[in-house]
């Protein structure tokens, strides 16, 4: 919930794949448990992760930014879907009142784009290199 208001998310066919895979592991009702007991993980959970990584460079917000960039530049979706997709509020007062749907699933059709952007593609012309020790 942001701003008090509802945002639901629809997962990809790949998230719902992970969520499932990690369900095998869960100890209780969060899919990512915080260090406190039946706690779900912190606001800053994230970018602790990407600082033990030793990831520089890159922020939490910057995977929302990426995938921004990529919706507006890359895909032929309209800017009003991925603007509800991040959660922001669009158009004035008067649209806001008369937009009553979440556009659920053309928003579903935009992740599933998404996530097949980002999975990692075979190619011929990938060469795997392995570090000497």
């Amino acid at each position: 919930m942001l701003s008090g208001r509802e945002h639901r998310v629809p997962l990809s066919g790949r998230a719902v794949s992970i969520l499932k895979q990690m369900a095998k592991f869960k100890a209780g009702d969060f899919v990512f448990p915080g260090q406190a007991r039946n706690k779900p993980s912190s606001s800053m959970a994230m970018e602790m992760m990407l600082r033990r990584m030793k990831i520089e460079n890159a922020t939490v917000h910057g995977f929302r930014s990426s995938f921004r960039d990529w919706a507006g530049n890359v895909s032929n979706f309209p800017r009003e879907l991925i603007e509800t997709a991040l959660a922001h509020v669009i158009g004035d007062k008067a649209e806001q009142a008369y937009r009553r749907s979440d556009a659920l699933d053309k928003r579903r059709k935009l992740l599933d784009a998404w996530a097949a952007y980002c999975e990692l593609k075979a190619s011929g012309n990938v060469v795997q290199i392995r570090e000497h020790n």
